[in-house]
């Protein structure tokens, strides 16, 4: 069973006759399903947050959930709720071994939430949701699906100029919702109409920030302007 207190997998072996206790005793080798199993009633009582999340995997979950919500007869559920439901599918394989809390940082939780998504189709994931947005200053920017309504490009405005239309995920289905960002990271406009902006709102937002950043680059033509990881390029250094 799973011992909370202790934050592990305990195992004992006992004789009863009736309600009667003959005696009790540790069990040194639990067979390894039911040591998983009670593993999985651990990890379901705690919650998915003890699992050892990095950012990777946290957007690998988010990219499904997004695509769940884009076709949900065709992508598997990868909300919360719907892991915890399934956790026998999807993670008990990957716990043979462990039987303690710090033992899960040990799991391949990638591997098992593709398990889930099934190896086959992996490239077909990346192709749809992918991890990171290229934009024209050459920065590989990644991209954010925590809301799978409306995943997010948030980058520095002098990084895209030039880029005439909004970036597209889903095989093109849906822009991304675009946060054009100040020099110092705050979002100076948020779009998914990429072309609209540069054409109505870019020369406000242009005014507002050479008086705040006036050692960066406003160009008064940000579809003919070259883009910029730098404060200036080095053609206007």
């Amino acid at each position: 069973v799973w011992a909370p207190d202790a934050g592990r997998v305990v195992a004992a072996r006992r004789r009863h006759l009736g309600a009667l206790t003959l005696s009790e005793g540790p069990l040194p080798s639990p067979g390894p399903d039911a040591v998983a199993a009670a593993l999985v009633e651990g990890i379901r009582e705690m919650g998915l947050s003890c699992l050892f999340w990095t950012k990777e995997t946290e957007q690998l979950r988010e990219r499904m959930a997004f695509l769940h919500h884009l076709d949900p007869g065709g992508w598997p559920d990868a909300d919360e709720a719907a892991l915890t439901t399934s956790l026998e599918e999807w993670l008990a394989p990957f716990l043979t071994g462990l039987r303690s809390r710090d033992d899960l940082r040990r799991v391949e939780l990638a591997q098992a939430l593709l398990t889930l998504v099934g190896w086959d189709r992996t490239k077909e994931l990346d192709d749809l949701a992918p991890t990171h947005c290229e934009v024209p200053s050459g920065s590989r920017v990644r991209l954010d699906y925590s809301d799978p309504q409306a995943p997010v490009l948030a980058v520095r405005l002098q990084e895209v100029f030039g880029l005439t239309e909004t970036p597209r995920v889903a095989g093109g289905a849906v822009p991304l919702t675009l946060h054009l960002l100040s020099p110092a990271q705050r979002p100076v406009q948020v779009t998914r109409d990429l072309a609209s902006f540069w054409k109505d709102a870019y020369f406000d937002v242009r005014k507002d920030m050479r008086g705040r950043y006036p050692k960066h680059y406003w160009p008064e033509d940000p579809l003919e302007a070259q883009a910029t990881r730098r404060t200036r390029p080095r053609s206007e250094n």
